[in-house]
């Protein structure tokens, strides 16, 4: 479990993700409501925290239509940062690493298929989430 410190000082895992997709959001609140440890941090892939944070990598911010799992200086997206979470996430959730045995482009070709449609098929807000007074410890910058 990680240390509940100031989000300056927060070394755990950290999840970006489209701030205006409503698929995206209820995702985020899942993890939310499953991550009993508080492991997990959270940011728009739109706010300056994430740009800042992915600049230092060598992933493009402006080229992302995807969820990222960013942990100690490691950045994993589409479909690997999904498991990463899951598997984070642990029992029961972690089971659904079992996909990881599909290779990684069969996976990426449905998720890519889910991301290009995804605000189609679900929706997209006008503004980026907005974390709730009881969320505002778990959202960085």
């Amino acid at each position: 479990m990680h240390k509940m410190k100031s989000n300056k000082e927060y070394t755990g895992p950290i999840i970006l993700f489209d701030g205006v997709c409503n698929l995206c959001n209820s995702s985020v609140d899942k993890v939310i409501r499953w991550d009993k440890k508080k492991k997990f941090r959270f940011a728009s892939l739109q706010s300056a925290f994430a740009i800042n944070l992915l600049n230092n990598s060598s992933v493009n911010p402006k080229d992302l239509k995807s969820i990222v799992y960013y942990h100690e200086g490691k950045v994993k997206q589409k479909s690997n940062a999904v498991l990463a979470i899951v598997f984070q996430l642990g029992f029961p959730y972690s089971l659904l690493y079992v996909f990881k045995l599909i290779p990684r482009f069969l996976r990426n070709y449905v998720y890519d298929i889910v991301a290009k449609n995804r605000y189609q098929w679900f929706g997209e807000k006008e503004t980026c989430r907005i974390p709730t007074e009881e969320e505002k410890s778990l959202f960085m910058g």
